[in-house]
C-alpha cells in the first residue's frame, strides 16, 4: 500500500505544490489526473523517493519513508517500488534480459532469470530477450519497462504517462496489462496522466 498526508514540495517561492491526501491499498489502482503544470510528475517523483518533500508524510507498507537518507531511499526504492517512466530508460549496451536482471542487481537480490523469462512470455517479447533494446519498437520497449518494474515483485508500481503516445486500442491494452500484472503480485498501482481516455477504466481517481 501507499499513502500520502499533507504532502508539499517547492521548487521556488513562486512554484509550490500542496497535494491532496490519498491512499491506494494492496492490489488496488489509483488514477491521478491533471493538466500540465499541476505537479503530476512531481508527485510521482515524491512517491518514488526521487524527490524529498518539503513537508508531509509518505507511507509504503505502513512505513514512513519521506525522511530516509539518499542511500536509504535508493535501497528502499529498488526493493519496494517499480517505476514505469513515460520515456523508456535502458542501458543500451545490455540485452533486453540483462536490463531486466539489472533490477535484481540494483536491489541486491539474486538474479531471477526464470522470472524475467516468464514476464517476457506473458508480455509478448520473449523472442527479443537476447536483442539490444535499441532494436525494439516503442510498444516493445514499453512492455519491457513494465516487466522491469515487476522484476522484484514490488509493493508499489508507479506509471508516468504510460499511454500518452498510444492510439486508443493500444492504450487500453497497456492499461489492462498493467492492471492484470499488478493484481497478480498484489501491488498498488498508481498511474499519473493527463490522458482523459483513462477516466472510464479506473474506479479510484484523484484530480490535481
Amino acid at each position: 500500500m501507499i499513502a500520502t498526508q499533507k504532502l508539499s514540495f517547492s521548487y521556488s517561492p513562486t512554484k509550490q505544490f500542496l497535494f491532496p491526501d490519498f491512499a491506494c491499498a494492496d492490489a488496488e489502482t489509483m488514477l491521478i489526473l491533471g493538466k500540465s503544470g499541476k505537479g503530476k510528475t512531481t508527485l510521482l517523483h515524491l512517491m518514488a523517493l526521487l524527490l524529498k518533500p518539503q513537508s508531509g508524510q509518505i507511507q509504503i507498507n505502513h512505513q514512513e519513508i519521506s525522511q530516509l537518507s539518499s542511500g536509504q531511499a535508493a535501497n528502499f526504492r529498488a526493493k519496494n517500488v517499480g517505476i514505469i517512466y513515460q520515456k523508456a530508460h535502458f542501458v543500451h549496451s545490455l540485452s533486453v534480459i540483462d536490463n531486466l536482471l539489472l533490477s535484481n542487481y540494483l536491489a541486491n537480490q539474486p538474479q531471477a532469470r526464470q522470472q524475467a523469462e516468464t514476464l517476457a512470455e506473458r508480455l509478448g517479447f520473449a523472442e527479443h530477450l537476447r536483442k539490444p533494446t535499441t532494436q525494439l519498437s516503442q510498444g516493445e520497449q514499453q512492455r519491457v519497462s513494465i516487466a522491469r518494474a515487476l522484476m522484484n515483485k514490488p509493493s508499489v508500481i508507479l506509471a508516468d504517462e504510460p499511454t500518452s503516445n498510444l492510439d486508443d486500442d493500444n492504450c487500453l491494452k497497456v492499461i489492462d496489462l498493467l492492471k492484470s500484472q499488478t493484481q497478480e503480485i498484489g501491488a498498488s498501482l498508481v498511474v499519473v496522466t493527463h490522458d482523459q481516455r483513462l477516466k472510464d477504466v479506473f474506479q479510484n481517481q484523484l484530480h490535481l
